[in-house]
């Protein structure tokens, strides 16, 4: 064990203690160390970020807020992962959730298993959303503006026979969607595969969840669809699932 590092630590969860913040001299007491090593200790912490001192009192700085809201988005990030895990056993099917942020699409998470694989992202899902259903889902939510800002940075081209062949096309297949409508899509992104996408409504925030088939299962789809409707929206309604992440 590193004993400067343990005292240090011991120093910290005293301050983390005090909402309003405590004196060097109490924080010695509290940890169990002498007064010139706790000067010392809480200087370091202080100059690091780690503290602030306040009108004589040392209070947690941002540097530990870095670290306690990391640790919470671990705990929502597994909770996301653990959420998908239970919806890819119910369908029985690869199952993703992604959102649209700042201007781009972004996988948050996937769960599949080695019988039924993931989608493999051989083209970047974030330039090729045209194509595949969780971008066309979560384009299908922003506004003419966003679109068109999306659209100006990642142009609508074909990446394989069936996919969309140009931007007309694409809008009006948006624009023909009806509100909350599962958005599908067969071998646009990959071939042999098919893939529908959920929109989920989160405040201000484009959220799809969707899953993939091998082509030969495309007549599942409905019902798989229908299915992870049915779960996404039981477990939204317990708040147990959260897109802060």
């Amino acid at each position: 064990m590193i004993g400067s590092v343990q005292r240090a630590l011991r120093l910290l969860e005293a301050v983390g203690s005090h909402g309003e913040g405590a004196p060097a001299k109490q924080l010695a007491r509290e940890a169990g160390l002498p007064l010139p090593t706790a000067y010392h200790l809480l200087r370091t912490l202080t100059h690091e970020g780690y503290l602030r001192r306040e009108n004589g009192v040392f209070v947690l700085g941002d540097a530990a807020g870095r670290l306690a809201g990391g640790g919470l988005q671990q705990k929502r990030r597994s909770m996301i992962l653990d959420s998908l895990a239970h919806f890819r056993d119910a369908v029985g099917a690869p199952v993703y959730f992604a959102i649209y942020r700042e201007g781009e699409i972004e996988v948050v998470g996937v769960s599949d298993t080695p019988a039924n694989p993931a989608c493999e992202e051989w083209a970047d899902f974030r330039e090729t959303g045209h194509a595949h259903a969780i971008g066309q889902c979560l384009l299908g939510q922003l506004d003419e503006e966003a679109r068109q800002d999306h659209y100006d940075r990642y142009p609508v081209e074909a990446i394989t026979a069936h996919t969309v062949r140009d931007l007309r096309s694409l809008e009006n297949r948006i624009g023909a969607l009806g509100r909350m409508q599962p958005v599908t899509e067969r071998q646009e992104y990959a071939l042999g595969t098919v893939c529908a996408a959920i929109p989920i409504t989160a405040g201000d925030t484009a959220a799809t969840m969707a899953i993939s088939l091998p082509l030969h299962q495309q007549d599942r789809l409905p019902y798989v669809v229908d299915r992870l409707r049915s779960e996404v929206g039981a477990l939204l309604s317990t708040l147990s699932f959260s897109i802060s992440i």
